[in-house]
Parts: structure tokens; sequence; C-alpha cells
């Protein structure tokens, strides 16, 4: 995701971008209500309207793997606790961003980790983010993260190690403030699909 955020910094003739994972676990046909939660281009309703899994439940859903269900809950509460979101999935890749919000956020983490750098960048420069209910699909119980990241324990340590990095980079360029976030601002707010 961070190659296909990057390009949408440059000021083009844009007013947006969804992202979606290619596994087949979202549904194109609700792209259309993630950016009517965007809003006007010009002035957006949120800066970041992120899908989550978790908030609502459809009939079908799948349920998802035990550990990756626990390591999500605790990397969402953490980054909840931290920078005063009200996350309920932090690892959704089902996304529309405004325009705005893609000025704002440069991603340098290309793996399974990218969201979590997205949150410590949102919370840093304030964006307004909403979360918007899909469904919860799992396709393959069996995917691999890939070498180290097969392992829960791993992986957990990893999502830490990457919202540490963030965190020293966006603190390092904060200005006078410093400030984070740590539940000031806006806060996230839920959209009914």
């Amino acid at each position: 995701f961070a190659a296909t955020l990057t390009p949408w910094s440059d000021g083009g003739h844009w007013d947006g971008l969804v992202t979606i994972d290619c596994d087949g676990q979202h549904q194109p046909q609700l792209i259309p209500h993630f950016i009517t939660a965007v809003g006007d281009p010009a002035d957006p309703t949120a800066d970041i309207v992120s899908g989550s899994r978790y908030l609502k439940a459809f009939p079908g859903d799948s349920q998802p793997p035990v550990g990756r269900r626990r390591i999500n809950m605790t990397i969402t509460a953490e980054i909840n606790q931290r920078f005063g979101l009200t996350l309920t999935d932090a690892f959704c890749g089902f996304k529309a961003y405004s325009r705005r919000a893609l000025a704002s956020l440069t991603v340098t983490e290309t793996g399974y980790a990218m969201p979590l750098e997205v949150w410590v960048l949102a919370a840093r420069a304030g964006l307004s983010i909403v979360e918007m209910p899909v469904p919860l699909v799992y396709l393959d119980l069996t995917r691999s993260f890939g070498g180290a990241l097969d392992d829960g324990t791993a992986r957990l340590a990893h999502y830490r190690e990457v919202i540490e990095r963030a965190t020293r980079e966006a603190c390092s360029g904060a200005g006078p403030a410093g400030d984070l976030g740590y539940g000031v601002g806006s806060l996230p707010t839920k959209a009914d699909a």
C-alpha cells in the first residue's frame, strides 16, 4: 500500500484514493459508500474512511483466525490508547483517503504493518477518521505472512517496532509542541454502510 499512496501525494489533479485488498476479502461494490463518506473533495467530511470488519456483524461473516484477531485487538487497543483514536480494526486495507490525507501521509512501511504507520501519521496530522463496517471475509485461513512473521509473537513485536519507529520519526518533525495526538483534536467517528 505504501507504494500506492506515495505517487498520489504529488499535488496532481485527483480528488482522493480508495485502496482495497487484492485477496478477495473486500467487496468492490462498497467503494461508492467509501467515497460518499469522504464527502466533498474540496471540503472532506473525513480525511480517512477505514473499513472495519469488527464494527458490525454481517450475515455470512467468516470467523477470523484466533491469533490474527487477538493481535489485531491488541494492536488496535494500543494505537487507540497512545494516539487518542477509537478504531475497531487497525489493519483493514479497505480505505478511502482524501486529497488532504494523502498530502499528509509520507508512508515508508511497505509490509503488513503499513496501516500502523498510517495511524501514527494521521494522529500527528490531526486527520479526521471515520470507520465504515465491512463484511468479515477470510477466504484462505492458512495464508502465510512469510518468514518470521508467520510466528504470532514475532509479528506482534514487529508491529510494535513499526509503531515505535513511526512515532519517533513523526515526533522528530513535530515542531515545538512535539504533539502526536494523545487524545487531543477530533476523535474518529463511525459510519454505517
